[in-house]
């Protein structure tokens, strides 16, 4: 239960990245911040902080069949979010994502794949829509995460969904960001908004781990506030109470 996490407890935040996932752990009441990349999820889960609360930007349950849009979930964060709402995937269903695992040994067999899984997409929505070639490259991490929730039922209120946008928008006073994360100007105003949030100034302005880049680690970050706002109580689900898929896994995006 969130009312059991102490004071003095490591919260993390998860993003994906070029060398598998960056982490931020953090740890407010001592003002700690470690930001470290790990090749596989399962190494968050059994990192020597033991976060409490995990809070990662990657789709946690999935649909059998998708409306406009994508889940609920998306469709309901979007709109805060302005000229950033395109950063909110649109999750396809269980079938498309595990329709086609790879490995793929050249570009020609991965385009192949993709268009495959398309039609697996396109079958199990309403309207048909196929997937983006960026959604099917993160395929992988979200059968990542989706196999060690199904595997230990304990996990799924240690691990929650959030996206950075979101968190930032919270950390904006619920406004919508104004620039690009890809943009200097954009970059260094989510890093104001993060030291404004208490982390620490000289973290932030580090040079990212290798595998990693610069906005990968802000957007670990952001998340960790998210797994913050868990552990105190002050999180919004959205949607209130969360969605469901046929597993039992739960289809909200927390901010």
């Amino acid at each position: 239960m969130m009312s059991e996490v102490s004071g003095d407890s490591w919260f993390a935040g998860v993003d994906g990245c070029r060398a598998g996932w960056v982490v931020a752990f953090a740890r407010r009441q001592c003002g700690e911040l470690r930001v470290r990349v790990v090749p596989r999820f399962a190494d968050v889960l059994t990192a020597p902080e033991a976060p409490a609360v995990i809070a990662v930007d990657i789709p946690i349950g999935l649909p059998e069949r998708v409306g406009c849009g994508g889940r609920t979930a998306e469709n309901m964060v979007r709109p805060f979010l302005g000229a950033r709402k395109s950063s909110v995937l649109s999750v396809p269903s269980r079938r498309a994502v595990f329709a086609e695992v790879g490995p793929f040994p050249d570009q020609r067999s991965r385009y192949a794949a993709h268009q495959r899984a398309c039609a697996v997409a396109r079958d199990t929505s309403d309207p048909p829509r196929g997937i983006t070639i960026f959604a099917f490259g993160i395929f992988s991490k979200i059968r990542e995460v989706d196999a060690l929730l199904r595997g230990d039922c304990t996990l799924r209120g240690r691990v929650r969904e959030t996206h950075p946008e979101l968190a930032f928008w919270r950390l904006n006073g619920e406004r919508p960001l104004p620039a690009s994360k890809k943009s200097e100007i954009g970059l260094a105003f989510r890093r104001r908004l993060l030291v404004k949030a208490g982390f620490p100034r000289v973290a932030l302005s580090s040079m990212p781990p290798k595998g990693a880049a610069p906005d990968d680690v802000i957007d670990a970050i952001a998340c960790a506030e998210i797994a913050r706002r868990i552990t105190i109580g002050c999180a919004r689900p959205f949607p209130d109470p969360p969605e469901r898929d046929a597993i039992g896994l739960p289809m909200v995006i927390w901010g």
